[in-house]
């Protein structure tokens, strides 16, 4: 059963002051560790116009929850963009050192939000890996969501993922494969590329 595709209406609020302090310690860690670390795999979104997104599907009552996930979290910005306009945030990220800096920009912006080390797919995946072309970036490792977020796929009201081109479809029937009825998938592609979808059902 296909996703349902739904318009956000245009935002053109400027972004809060917190807001954009916040994402300007977070671009110049970014830009930092880009150039001291090489990370396979990590690429930033645009986070303004996502900012702007997450605001107006707040604002238009899209969601029927507030609980929200980003699955490849890398610096965690997006998850903290979501707590910032009241969402229960968390990440995963099978890189452990972005793990590890998207908490401390978590925390030093107090922002309740938590990033945990692991797979977004599950051992009951890997047939859906095996099946498909080869996956420069997505892997069962890890077998799953970790265990201390106590929470699954579907629990959650929306999932944000920027999936790589050849990732797209897969990320599509993974969300609904395991989402709940309901639920939201919004899926960034690059430049001015974002996508909404929920699932149909219930």
């Amino acid at each position: 059963m296909p996703l349902i595709d739904l318009d956000l209406p245009a935002d053109a609020t400027p972004l809060p002051r917190e807001v954009r302090a916040f994402l300007r310690e977070a671009r110049r860690r970014i830009e930092r560790f880009q150039r001291e670390c090489r990370v396979p795999g990590f690429v930033a979104s645009d986070f303004p116009m996502i900012y702007a997104a997450l605001r107006a599907l707040v604002e238009g009552g899209f969601a029927s929850g507030n609980l929200f996930c980003e699955w490849g979290s890398g610096f965690g910005v997006v998850a903290c963009l979501a707590a910032m306009l009241q969402f229960d945030a968390c990440g995963i990220e099978i890189e452990p050192e972005l793990v590890d800096h998207a908490q401390r920009l978590a925390d030093d912006f107090d922002l309740p939000v938590r990033f945990l080390h692991g797979s977004f797919l599950s051992a009951r995946d890997e047939n859906a890996l095996e099946e498909s072309d080869e996956f420069a970036w997505l892997t069962t490792e890890g077998q799953g969501a970790p265990p201390e977020l106590e929470l699954g796929t579907a629990d959650f009201d929306v999932i944000f993922v920027y999936p790589w081109p050849d990732e797209e479809q897969l990320i599509e029937n993974l969300f609904q494969r395991h989402a709940a009825a309901g639920a939201l998938l919004m899926t960034y592609h690059g430049g001015d590329a974002l996508r909404l979808r929920r699932k149909k059902g219930g």
